[in-house]
């Protein structure tokens, strides 16, 4: 059984209840299909935007503030350079590479990505020997193909083998719909990869690499004498930005990353299908300026705050107390705060003996239709196994009352 009802936010804090159903893998997959279109539903008459496809979130609650479309696949283009520093600063991370490692630019390297290319380049010189923390600016701030290449090739040995790094790293961090054929982001009918994953990566990026996330900002870079802009269009737009990536492919249109933070609240979009780069800038700057006026953020509870209660079958106790790790805070749109419901929902009962701080559930809470977070719950204290008597009328009951639960879900 799955209950769940409309309140306001000091409703939801005073009323909000926990729920258990035998089906908790279905209720997940039905609200995974269900919540783009929710979103989107929920936020389109608050916002829409020329992009074919696009998502935003608030960064520090995960919060979704808009969706269109976010899980369709697209072709990354030059969005997939995100994913092949990830793997770079994964290997600097472990100290399996460092900033001072020296690599040669290969023919194939100068060919398909250098000067003789036409693409993006930072213009590297053939067998000449380029520096880690170089190659990890060129790619960011000038989008150099060459420097993917050489960086792909040098770590291990060619871009194919390259790309299979990308995807074990892709699976590694949770990314469910992204396919790599190379380094680059140059067209191939196989790699894709949605806007829901493209956030979560950059979000990740920021997360696990704040060192090396800074260079994300960085407005300009030299090599061999040339100098090049930041391709980033929002770092020059005064709203805050500090990251990400762009990219076109003559199938996606044109696509963006962002990530901006200002007055403590950070945001993390992701457009593509856009018809020029002026479409692009212009339509990322209004979603960003959209979020910073039309939400506010709420405290829902507090850290250690009791959210609810999980019924116990055989424990010396029938019900525990659940909890989130942390506050759990959501942004509310400032036209319309009080369409917020919540539930919790675990597997249940659950069953004794419980350690204390045992995940059991997820708290989930909506926004109108619209499913805008979801965060793990916790039991706050243990509970015993109970005697034979209260494990035998638990079972008593389990068995007269369990397909009435079924029932009714």
């Amino acid at each position: 059984m799955r209950l769940s009802f409309a309140m306001t936010a000091t409703e939801l804090r005073r009323r909000i209840h926990s729920v258990t159903t035998p089906f908790r893998i279905v209720v997940l997959g039905v609200a995974t299909i269900l919540v783009s279109a929710a979103v989107a539903d929920a936020q389109d008459a608050l916002f829409d935007t020329k992009a074919k496809q696009a998502l935003m979130v608030e960064d520090k609650t995960g919060t979704i503030l808009y969706a269109k479309s976010p899980d369709t696949l697209i072709e990354p283009a030059a969005l997939a350079k995100l994913m092949t520093m990830e793997v770079v600063f994964h290997q600097l991370k472990t100290g399996k590479l460092t900033p001072e490692t020296q690599y040669t630019v290969s023919e194939n390297a100068w060919r398909t990505g250098g000067a003789p290319s036409g693409g993006s380049t930072m213009f590297a010189k053939l067998k000449s020997s380029i520096s880690v923390a170089d190659l990890i600016q060129g790619v960011i701030v000038q989008s150099a193909n060459d420097g993917c290449i050489i960086l792909a090739e040098g770590i291990a040995g060619s871009e194919p083998k390259f790309a299979e790094m990308m995807n074990a790293r892709a699976k590694e961090i949770g990314l469910k719909n992204a396919t790599f054929v190379n380094s680059t982001g140059l067209p191939d009918p196989q790699q894709r990869i949605s806007l829901t994953d493209l956030v979560a990566l950059a979000r990740h990026i920021k997360t696990e690499y704040p060192d090396y996330y800074r260079t994300y900002a960085q407005d300009n870079f030299t090599w061999n004498n040339i100098f090049q802009r930041n391709r980033n269009p929002l770092l020059r737009l005064d709203i805050g930005a500090d990251g990400m990536g762009t990219g076109y492919t003559e199938q996606s249109g044109y696509g963006i990353v962002g990530a901006t933070e200002r007055n403590g609240r950070r945001y993390v979009a992701a457009l593509s299908g856009l018809a020029s780069d002026k479409e692009r800038a212009e339509e990322a700057k209004r979603i960003f300026e959209w979020a910073y006026q039309a939400f506010e953020e709420m405290d829902i509870f507090a850290e250690g705050e009791t959210i609810g209660e999980a019924s116990v079958f055989g424990g010396v106790k029938s019900g525990v107390a659940l909890k989130a790790h942390e506050k759990v805070s959501l942004l509310v749109p400032v036209a319309n705060r009080d369409r917020l419901k919540a539930h919790v929902v675990y597997q249940g009962p659950l069953v004794a003996p419980l350690k204390v701080d045992q995940e059991v559930g997820t708290l989930r809470i909506w926004i109108g239709d619209a499913l805008a977070q979801e965060t793990p719950v916790y039991t706050a204290e243990a509970i015993e196994s109970g005697g034979l008597k209260k494990r035998s009328f638990d079972a008593v009951f389990e068995l007269a009352t369990g397909w009435a639960r079924q029932l009714k879900f």
